[in-house]
């Protein structure tokens, strides 16, 4: 792989006169196109824990001066941006529905579906995932293997400040329609989140499923069935309910990693 020099990026980082340096500008753009090759990537598993690479997330944030606004056509559309778009989606293994968009600096593993969507810049979408229609991964944000985001799910993007994790959602997560997951939330593995569920930083995630509840926040552990919910919490002006996220099961070792949301939340009692 090849090596970026660091120090450069921390110099422009702290002095953007440094931008203006040829050696610099380089190294800001052999980062961006290592991302968009997936050799890199903003943050990745570490034992039990998920590391921010710093570093690369200043890449991304420098990378925006450095560019100059051109004008993109594909076909009768028209677009005037900083930041080029994905190509060559054949030899990547991708298939992309018209109207989805990829930005440069995005990467998308082979078996990767795009419906009408977007992934922005930084953003890791990993093998055989569907990003459903209208759905939208945020920069920065890491999406595991074969996972299902559906309709209208909202991805949230992280730049600054740059040791902020992004939202991560891993391998073989369901996530349902109109799903929002900002603020760097964490969705571990096998999880299926039922529509509309809202998990940010500071969601009460709330495990009910014993006689004594378990809270958790920004992190939702893995094969977790989760539905939307609500709790009751006084304010000077009376008593009101709050949103909150409710765990009501836990997805069965019986249950294929492919079955429908439908499927996973029937297995609950729950109707859809």
């Amino acid at each position: 792989m090849n090596t970026i020099n660091k120090d450069l990026l921390d110099k422009a980082w702290d002095d953007r006169s440094f931008l203006n340096n040829i050696e610099v500008q380089a190294e800001i753009n052999k980062t961006i196109e290592l991302l968009d090759k997936g050799l890199i990537r903003v943050a990745e598993p570490s034992g039990d824990e998920w590391i921010v690479n710093q570093w690369i997330k200043k890449a991304v944030i420098l990378y925006f001066p450095i560019r100059k606004m051109e004008t993109f056509e594909v076909g009768p559309l028209e677009f005037h941006d900083k930041i080029p778009l994905k190509t060559n989606y054949m030899s990547l293994g991708v298939r992309v529905v018209p109207h989805a968009i990829a930005r440069y600096g995005s990467y998308l593993a082979r078996g990767v579906i795009l419906m009408p969507s977007y992934v922005n810049i930084g953003a890791r979408v990993d093998e055989g995932t569907m990003v459903d229609t209208w759905a939208t991964v945020g920069s920065c944000a890491q999406i595991g293997k074969h996972v299902h985001l559906s309709g209208g799910v909202g991805i949230g993007g992280v730049l600054e400040p740059v040791q902020a994790a992004p939202v991560i959602i891993e391998d073989n997560c369901f996530i349902g329609s109109r799903c929002i997951i900002v603020e760097g939330a964490h969705i571990g593995k096998e999880a299926v989140l039922g529509a509309n569920v809202v998990i940010t930083s500071s969601t009460k995630i709330i495990d009910v499923t014993c006689s004594e509840r378990t809270e958790y926040k920004g992190y939702v552990p893995p094969r977790s069935v989760v539905i939307p919910g609500s709790y009751l919490k006084k304010f000077p002006a009376g008593d009101f309910n709050v949103p909150c996220a409710l765990i009501i099961g836990t997805r069965k070792e019986s249950t294929d990693k492919k079955t429908s949301l439908n499927e996973a939340l029937r297995e609950h009692d729950i109707p859809v």
